[in-house]
């Protein structure tokens, strides 16, 4: 099984994961004091993941590439694909291999897991509640490190990434509107500089046509309601598409996804996810 995302290096999270749990380079580091201490070098074992809850499953892979790390022969069958929702009690991966390896492995497995298959089920739950209108954006409200894992895991769920940093597009927020001056010089000076993608963010409706004169390729509707939502929308009219942000939760996420905006986004789908219930439970050999 291969797994790659562009900018992401799978090997090296692995082997940093792993080294942070074994605690190389501290005094005492850089073992498995139970596991090397309890378990004999020979042991083998044979495990099942499962989930304990329906879910949106992600980072399978992942999780096999921990146990691939410490035991390259170990034999694992993935039986779920990123991205399907399960019931409570499927079983996810089986695994034999080295006691002592899957022991070590296991905590840095299921965290990872148990994380991503949270921010997809949650993320499934959102897409859900759109009954079909609009579409689900992610934001870069990441735990640091993380991105492109929960950026993985809300495309899992069922929504598209939004940019993916500071890099791949504008995003010109209230912030550097206030010290650009208005909304049309904060827009046109992306444009003078050459930015192809250039997001703004409005809060109010005499904002709109300003920004789209100056060039915004996006406007992000900051934290309007429903009925506000729609005039912008009908000012707009199509000329660039129109993201909802802001006061959105899964009560309020219908409504405004039926107001006629292209996306709305939901920093809580990587910010407050909680871990999705897996378990992992092995027998000897």
């Amino acid at each position: 099984m291969t797994f790659s995302l562009p900018g992401f290096d799978l090997d090296r999270f692995v082997r940093e994961t792993l080294a942070e749990d074994l605690g190389e380079g501290l005094p005492g580091g850089g073992q498995d004091v139970t596991s090397e201490n309890v378990i004999p070098a020979d042991a083998r074992f044979s495990g099942v993941m499962d989930s304990r809850d329906a879910i949106t499953v992600a980072g399978l892979p992942i999780a096999a590439a921990f146990f691939r790390a410490l035991d390259p022969t170990c034999s694992i069958e993935v039986l779920i694909a990123d991205g399907e929702a399960v019931d409570a009690g499927t079983d996810l991966m089986r695994i034999n291999g080295n006691a002592q390896a899957l022991l070590t492995a296991e905590r840095s497995a299921l965290n990872t897991v148990q994380h991503l298959s949270g921010i997809a089920t949650m993320t499934a739950t959102y897409v859900a509640a759109m009954d079909g209108h609009a579409t689900l954006l992610d934001t870069r409200k990441t735990i640091p490190g993380l991105r492109h894992l929960e950026k993985y895991a809300t495309r899992m769920g069922g929504a598209q990434n939004h940019r993916m940093g500071l890099w791949d597009a504008a995003m010109i927020k209230d912030n550097h509107v206030a010290v650009a001056g208005s909304v049309g010089e904060a827009v046109g000076r992306a444009v003078r500089a050459g930015v192809q993608n250039i997001i703004c963010e409005v809060d109010r409706l005499d904002q709109i046509e300003p920004a789209l004169k100056a060039g915004a390729t996006h406007l992000l509707l900051d934290n309007m309601g429903p009925d506000t939502l729609r005039k912008a929308v009908a000012l707009i009219d199509g000329r660039v598409p129109a993201e909802a942000s802001g006061g959105v939760n899964l009560d309020t996420i219908g409504p405004i996804a039926a107001t006629g905006v292209n996306y709305v986004s939901v920093g809580r789908l990587t910010q407050s996810a909680p871990a999705a219930d897996i378990g992992l439970d092995f027998q000897p050999l």
